[in-house]
C-alpha cells in the first residue's frame, strides 16, 4: 500500500516556504503584499497555511515579488495542488474533526508515543477498540462502530510499503487494565508481541517497579517528518480538545520526556516476555 500525501502537511510546507522568501527579500507583509498586489489577509493566511484553496495566479505574482527561478515556481505550485487533495480520512470528519490527526500521520517517518490508561491506537484490536469507545459511556452504537472503522483504518499506515518508524511505549496499567473482558484483552496482548517483531515497530513497557517517571504527566505522541522543511510536532488530548506543538522549546520538553520515560522502560525484548506474562494471568479469568 502507498503512502497518502498530507494536505495539512504540505500546505504548511508551502506556508514556510514563502514565509522564508519574503523574509530573505527583506520585505514586511504589509510591503510584500502591496508589490505583489494581494490583499494583506490572503499573504498573512498563506503564511500561516490558514488557507484552504490557494491560487496559482497568487503564487506566481509572489514568485515574481521574489524573484525565484522556475522550478522553485513549479514546485510552489505542486504544494498547493497536493494541498487540494482529499485523505481518506475526511469522510471520518464526524470522529476526526479538522487538523486531524490521520493528516500528520500519513507523511511522518518516525511516530513516538507513550500511553499511560489504554493501549495505543494504532495497535488496538477491533474488539479492544470498541471496549475503549464502549467504555466512555459519551457514544450512541453506530458513533461507536464509526470511531471503531476510523481507527482501524488508520492503522493502515503500518502496513504501508514504507511505514513509518513506530516506537511506542505502554505503561503497565494500560497492559493490566482489562477491556472487553479476559478474551479480547488476551488477544490485545498478543497482537502486541506479534506487531513487536515487525522491524519498524518496537513496543516497550514500563513497569509499575520502575516509579515515577518524567511522563507522568500524561500520554502525548511525537511525529518527525523527512523533509528538513517539516518541523516535528507533538500531539496530545483530553476529553474535550486536542493540541498540537510545534515550538522547538515545547518538542525539546516532549522529546527529553519521550526519552526519559524509555530509559525507565524494559528492552523489546522484555516487553514482549512480560506482555506475555500478563497475557498468561488472564487464563484463569475466561
Amino acid at each position: 500500500m502507498s503512502r497518502t500525501l498530507s494536505p495539512t502537511v504540505r500546505r504548511r510546507r508551502l506556508a514556510r516556504v514563502l514565509r522564508g522568501l519574503r523574509e530573505k527579500a527583506g520585505l514586511t507583509l504589509e510591503k510584500a503584499s502591496k508589490q505583489a498586489d494581494l490583499p494583506r489577509a490572503t499573504l498573512g493566511k498563506l503564511e500561516t497555511a490558514d488557507l484552504k484553496r490557494v491560487r496559482l495566479t497568487d503564487l506566481d505574482s509572489l514568485a515574481r515579488l521574489y524573484e525565484v527561478d522556475d522550478k522553485t515556481r513549479l514546485a510552489m505550485h505542486q504544494l498547493a495542488k497536493d494541498a487540494e487533495q482529499r485523505g481518506w480520512w475526511s469522510k471520518y470528519k464526524d470522529v476526526f474533526g479538522p487538523g486531524s490527526l490521520p493528516d500528520f500521520e500519513a507523511e511522518a517517518s518516525v511516530i513516538r508515543t507513550y500511553e499511560a490508561q489504554v493501549i495505543p491506537g494504532l495497535l488496538q484490536t477491533r474488539a479492544y477498540a470498541r471496549a475503549v469507545f464502549t467504555g466512555t459511556n459519551a457514544f450512541a452504537e453506530d458513533e461507536i462502530q464509526r470511531h471503531v472503522d476510523a481507527r482501524m483504518e488508520r492503522q493502515h499506515i503500518l502496513s504501508h510499503a514504507y511505514p513509518p518508524e513506530y516506537a511506542a511505549i505502554i505503561d503497565e496499567a494500560a497492559l493490566r487494565r482489562p477491556a472487553g473482558g479476559a478474551r479480547a484483552m488476551q488477544e490485545q496482548l498478543h497482537y502486541l508481541t506479534e506487531l513487536a517483531t515487525r522491524r519498524h515497530v518496537m513496543i516497550h513497557a514500563l513497569p509499575f517497579a520502575a516509579g515515577m517517571h518524567a511522563a507522568n504527566l500524561g500520554g502525548f505522541m511525537i511525529m518527525d517528518f523527512p523533509e528538513d522543511a517539516d518541523p516535528a510536532i507533538a500531539y496530545s488530548e483530553t476529553p474535550t480538545s486536542i493540541l498540537f506543538v510545534e515550538e522547538e522549546e515545547e518538542i525539546r520538553r516532549h522529546d527529553a520526556m519521550w526519552r526519559e520515560a524509555l530509559n525507565a522502560s524494559l528492552t523489546v525484548a522484555q516487553s514482549i516476555d512480560f506482555i506475555k506474562e500478563v497475557a498468561a494471568s488472564l487464563e484463569s479469568d475466561q
